[in-house]
This record gives structure tokens, sequence and C-alpha cells, in this order.
């Protein structure tokens, strides 16, 4: 940050490029879903992890328009390379989140977007970076969920908040699993630990669309384990602004890295419940 406090980047331009980055990739990603032409897939870590000529195609155009206008600026996407910059910043780029929804026509996927920096107070910061701002976009619903680190969330231009609940008792709570069969083994038996505790789970199969429902309260809370920065970097920093608690869950028995999602309340039971393997 430069002296004073005040940050020598204009943040709402930042989350202005990212939202119009969001949205011109969706609409590009929506054509071919309701075309249903999408042919171009194969498979990435394991079998199951998928992804589709659409998943490239989508990256390629978000990082020409953000190259056009911030060409000194790092990129790092989920289908391409991690490309250093000049200026401090870093965009991280989901194009397609959700790809198994999209290519077996379920409706609901998304598109992130989110610009890093050595400052940023906002997302998890593994690697020192945080996020300053980000968008993440439904086309399918047209809603476009933006935050940047000092302000509100967004839906559609209008303010979100999430839930307040206090009782683990009534919490919808949202997840999703890992690519390998051994992790989702793991996983398996820390679901059945949540269960009898909660209202109800939802595994729709999109991490960062997960994270906007959550900050904007159609979740209560939400955990996952395996999810890379470009799955959270939007999503959580809108779950940050809209007040909810933000947990690293670290590697164990088994269980990569992850994140749990959580109103002040319930954050110490949720954690109790899900941490361990």
């Amino acid at each position: 940050m430069s002296e004073g406090g005040e940050l020598p980047i204009e943040l709402a331009e930042l989350l202005e490029l990212a939202c119009a980055q969001a949205v011109g990739a969706g609409q590009q990603l929506l054509q071919k879903y309701r075309s249903g032409d999408e042919r171009g897939v194969r498979s990435k870590s394991t079998p199951t992890d998928l992804v589709s000529d659409a998943d490239v195609e989508a990256e390629r155009y978000i990082r020409k328009g953000i190259a056009k206008t911030r060409p000194g600026d790092g990129m790092l996407g989920e289908e391409g390379d991690d490309q250093p910059g000049l200026s401090g910043l870093r965009w991280v780029v989901d194009p397609l989140d959700g790809t198994v929804n999209y290519l077996f026509g379920i409706p609901h996927w998304c598109v992130s977007v989110a610009v890093q920096d050595g400052e940023g107070t906002g997302g998890m910061g593994k690697d020192g970076m945080g996020t300053l701002a980000g968008a993440v976009y439904d086309p399918l619903r047209d809603e476009l969920f933006a935050a940047r680190s000092d302000g509100e969330p967004t839906l559609n231009g209008g303010p979100i908040g999430a839930t307040r609940c206090a009782d683990l008792a009534t919490a919808m709570v949202a997840t999703g699993f890992n690519y390998d069969a051994r992790v989702r083994e793991a996983q398996a038996g820390v679901l059945k630990r949540l269960i009898p505790h909660v209202r109800d789970i939802r595994r729709f199969g999109a991490a960062a669309l997960d994270l906007a429902w959550t900050a904007a309260g159609r979740y209560d809370a939400f955990y996952e384990r395996g999810v890379h920065v470009w799955d959270v970097a939007a999503g959580v920093l809108m779950c940050e602004r809209a007040g909810l608690q933000i947990r690293e869950l670290p590697e164990r028995d088994g269980l990569p890295w992850g994140v749990l999602i959580s109103p002040p309340a319930l954050v110490a039971e949720l954690l109790e419940l899900v941490g361990a393997g």
C-alpha cells in the first residue's frame, strides 16, 4: 500500500474489469451450452476431472481482455499457465467452474474472475496474495455477484448479506467432493459425521458459485477440501465482506487443504465436525 494506507490502484476500475470479463466469457459459454455442440472434452488429473474446449476458449477470452486493459498484470488461470507480471497485481481466473455440470447439461456453473496483490486482505492469501476484487457470474440466471476489499458484496449491483444463523441444527451447509476417489472416501466419513447435526447438505458441484450463494444467504455455511485458488479467490472475498468467518482446513489424514465459511456463532462447532479427518 502507499503511504497513508491508500491503495495505489483504483478498486472500482479493477472490479469493473473483473465483472466485464466474467460476463463476456459467461455469455460465450452460454451460447455453446444452449447449442449443445460442445464436443472437445478431455481429462486432467483423474478420469472424472474434465476440461472442455469451452473452458480453454473462455479463459483465452478473459486473458485477452485483461491483457488489453492491463498488460503489466500477472495471470493465473485454471486452464493456462501462471504468468508473472510487473505491476504487483495478479488475476486469478476460473473460466468455467462446474465443467462436469456444463457438459452434462446441469444448470449450475459459473465464471470466476478475481484480482490479487501482496497487500490485499481478502481471500485466503495462502501464497501471500490477498484478493482486492472479484466477480462470479452465473450466465443461466444472469446473476453477477461482485465484491471488492473495501465494500459490501453485491448481486446485480444491489447489496447482499449472509445469514446470521446461530443454531447448527437449522444450518443449510454446502460442500463439494474431490476428483480423487480415495479423497472422496475420506470426505464421506466427514459428511457422515456432519449430517446428523445440521438441517441439510447441498452439493451442486461449483465451489465459486457455492461461495457466492453463501455470501448472499442462500446457504448458511460452506466447506470444501481440495479447492484451488481460482475456485475460491473471488467467492471467499464476498463471504468475508458479507460478515462471515473464514477458516483454513489444514491437510490431514489423507484430506487436502480446504476452506470453511461460517457465521461467527457456528465456527467452533463446524470446525470440530469437519476440521478433523
